[in-house]
């Protein structure tokens, strides 16, 4: 049976010497990226360009992206002033390991997303456990192999990185039968409910990477040839096995015409893709049938079984585009994992948004318009935590992006430096001046009264925070209103 170590305290392994792993492994990955290039296409038949530019080089990037940054992240920080009450107290803010942290991989993306939450987790002094996908035990075993090489290189104390085999049975048993601090799963959102609902009664946190249902928006100003290209990408690349692939496209009547004529020449054109198995295939057949008897229409003009590849697996199924679809069509729901795409004609914005805000799952959504300045007016409304302008897919490999669902798309945050900090938990430690230290003992009823009659004074008059106008006001700064020191209640609150 499977046991987690016996905890060890980052001094063990200091932050210097962690980020001194995440180079080592980054080199080790760049010089074996054929390696793993070949082992994702064994795995799931990944192109070798996808394998390059939507797994390894994004890997890459968060390594370097970790080393140059992480010690600043997770420096210790001083905190803010406490206010007029605690002008005695000086504190700081230090960064600590979450504990034993367990990962959950996931197949479609196996370098890149496995990758990067391990890198960060270690990172941040946490000591990582790792069940491989059934779907991609070769890609992410060779992963492992230069993760642990790179510790061997690096002196990574005994028992800091480990794993599971890649079995569906040791998924299950890695949460029975041992205890962990949090963990961290991308996946299907039916698997992901059922890994909370096993880690609620230990009160076990945990992120949740699930899957997204998102929209493409092409507003009445996009350029139609830009917004197909950009959405015919992203419902192509991995063979549309992405969870922040757009599953429709709410195109505004002013330009539905020729948008729908862009991607009518790229899905006559298409070729078959491979899906990670038959059933797969299937499923995504079976939909595009249905959307067929919905109304909706195929802009390649057929609606084509899965064929056989190579191996004789019927895996391989030719991209769809629906245009014209009913309001009620299934597809527009979006609750497929595959190249399928619902064009969906719409009044004006308005009306788009009120058909984006029946969809419960989002994490990245694409807006095409020449003019980027109007997201602004309705970004909040979209819930994604990443929203695209005039792309989508590529530009969330950035290294600083953050990628957080909510909902029924999960929680918790990867990527970035809230993904970082997110594998942390702050340590806040307060210094009192023994000088100036009040002391309850010495309370009088004067003192109380001066007190009250001061706290009344200073926090309740016109002294208060305020945001500066761009206004017209020719005043010097110095006659301006100065806000006062933040509350203790507003340094908590911050960070």
């Amino acid at each position: 049976m499977f046991r987690v170590p016996t905890p060890l305290t980052t001094s063990a392994w200091p932050l210097g010497r962690r980020l001194n792993w995440v180079g080592a492994f980054r080199r080790l990955v760049a010089t074996r990226q054929d390696d793993l290039i070949e082992a994702m296409q064994a795995d799931i038949a990944k192109p070798r360009f996808e394998g390059l530019v939507g797994d390894v080089a994004p890997l890459l990037a968060a390594c370097a992206w970790v080393e140059k940054h992480g010690a600043r992240i997770l420096k210790p920080r001083r905190l803010p002033g406490g206010g007029v009450l605690s002008t005695a107290t000086r504190g700081i803010v230090t960064r600590a390991p979450l504990g034993r942290v367990a990962i959950i991989a996931t197949w479609n993306y196996p370098v890149q997303l496995l990758g990067i939450e391990m890198v960060q987790a270690i990172a941040a002094g946490n000591r990582v456990t790792v069940k491989p996908s059934e779907n991609s035990p070769r890609s992410q075993t060779l992963l492992l192999d230069l993760a642990l090489e790179a510790g061997r290189q690096t002196q990574m104390p005994d028992g800091w990185l480990t794993r599971t085999d890649a079995s569906r049975e040791a998924g299950a048993s890695l949460l029975r039968d041992n205890a962990f601090d949090h963990v961290v799963f991308t996946g299907s959102t039916s698997v992901g409910r059922a890994i909370a609902e096993t880690l609620a009664p230990r009160l076990v946190s945990s992120t949740l990477e699930l899957s997204g249902r998102d929209s493409a928006f092409v507003l009445d100003d996009a350029d139609p040839e830009l917004a197909a290209d950009a959405i015919w990408n992203g419902i192509t690349m991995n063979a549309g096995q992405t969870c922040m692939a757009p599953r429709r496209a709410l195109v505004d009547e002013k330009v539905y015409a020729e948008f729908v004529r862009r991607l009518m020449a790229r899905a006559g054109a298409a070729r078959p893709l491979p899906l990670v198995n038959e059933r797969a295939a299937g499923e995504i057949h079976a939909l595009a049938l249905q959307a067929h008897e919905q109304g909706c229409r195929s802009l390649s003009g057929v609606v084509e079984p899965p064929v056989a590849d190579a191996q004789g697996i019927r895996r391989l199924i030719r991209p769809m585009v629906f245009a014209d679809c009913p309001r009620n069509a299934s597809l527009i729901e979006g609750r497929h994992f595959g190249p399928l795409l619902a064009v969906v004609r719409v009044r004006d914005l308005e009306d788009a948004l009120t058909l984006h805000d029946g969809v419960d799952q989002v994490l990245t959504t694409a807006v095409f318009t020449k003019d980027p300045s109007r997201v602004d007016a309705f970004r909040e409304r979209l819930r994604s935590t990443i929203v695209t302008v005039n792309d989508c897919l590529l530009p969330t490999a950035h290294a600083s992006v953050g990628l957080s669902g909510h909902g029924a798309s999960g929680w918790g945050v990867t990527k970035g430096e809230e993904g970082l900090l997110a594998m942390t938990r702050p340590l806040y430690t307060t210094t009192t001046s023994p000088l100036l230290r009040f002391s309850m003992s010495t309370v009088t009823p004067a003192i109380e009264q001066g007190m009250a009659k001061f706290v009344r004074w200073w926090f309740g008059g016109t002294r208060v925070r305020e945001t500066p106008r761009a206004t017209t006001d020719t005043r010097s700064a110095s006659t301006q209103t100065q806000p006062h020191e933040p509350l203790p209640l507003e340094s908590s609150l911050g960070r």
